[in-house]
């Protein structure tokens, strides 16, 4: 599934089913890993989240922590805890659930909009723009037999890596310091700032840790590594569309003890600085 059939998938997965005041259920896709990918279930928490929130506050930074694996059989319940609503902010916690266990918490802060100092960081230039670049399925044209459930998933984000990405085979990766894609979701988003800050969360933790692995030349899999996201940080600095083409610039400032930390810049494809994001993860080598 593809292009828009896809977006409306992803637009009923973050639907999310009120089952009490401040409580809320969500399920996986049909089609899903049987771990439940941490980009949707943190999407899922800010929706539980922003409900909860008057409409003129939007959310700018969210700080979640993955504590146990996800299963995508059976569906997620998402209780959001009310920490303050003052006359500028307001702060939500947010605490998902599977077999009566916490599986990831989180919270949100949302602000209401108000005129203060501006300044940003400067995208790279020597970036190439989207539509000269590969889509994933064509780079992945070579290697059918390491996309494994990926190929069947929905594509709901259109990903294309600038430099070669984490899932070719191992010896096929050149080392970079540097791993930028241009994402976009791969469809039309209703005009809410709440799903569109949702739909960024999912797609910013898609590519973000194999940053690490582009440090090394290494990849994903057989001869090369899993990886599993321990934390994950986002701060929204600005408006945006997240159906919109956008250039996530990722780097790793560090790996050691088996864990890799990475951080990005997300811009806009005329520059505006939209969104930075910090991530570690925990990742170790597999056999053959």
């Amino acid at each position: 599934m593809t292009g828009q059939a896809a977006v409306d998938d992803l637009l009923d997965v973050l639907d999310l089913e009120t089952i009490e005041v401040n409580l809320y259920r969500g399920r996986s896709p049909a089609v899903a890993p049987q771990r439940v990918f941490g980009g949707q279930v943190a999407a899922q928490a800010l929706v539980g989240a922003g409900r909860t929130v008057d409409a003129d506050r939007t959310v700018h930074s969210l700080h979640g922590y993955f504590v146990r694996a996800g299963d995508s059989s059976i569906p997620i319940v998402y209780s959001v805890e009310v920490i303050r609503d003052g006359r500028s902010f307001s702060v939500r916690r947010v605490t998902a659930i599977q077999h009566g266990r916490p599986i990831f918490f989180m919270s949100a802060s949302f602000q209401r909009a108000e005129a203060g100092l501006d300044h940003q960081a400067q995208p790279p230039a020597d970036v190439p723009p989207p539509e000269s670049v590969p889509t994933l399925a064509e780079r992945m044209a070579r290697y059918p037999e390491r996309l494994g459930i990926w190929s069947r998933v929905p594509q709901s984000v259109d990903v294309r890596y600038v430099g070669e990405p984490g899932w070719v085979r191992s010896g096929d990766r050149p080392a970079e310091v540097h791993q930028r894609a241009w994402l976009r979701v791969a469809g039309r988003l209703p005009d809410t700032p709440l799903l569109h800050a949702c739909a960024l969360t999912y797609a910013s933790d898609l590519t973000l840790l194999d940053s690490v692995l582009s440090w090394h030349g290494e990849v994903w899999g057989p001869d090369g590594f899993a990886g599993a996201s321990l934390d994950h940080a986002l701060w929204l600095h600005r408006p945006f569309h997240a159906d919109e083409w956008f250039l996530y610039d990722c780097s790793s400032p560090s790996a050691s003890g088996g864990r890799g930390l990475a951080t990005g810049r997300i811009f806009t494809i005329d520059g505006h600085h939209v969104a930075t994001v910090v991530q570690e993860g925990l990742l170790r080598r597999v056999g053959n």
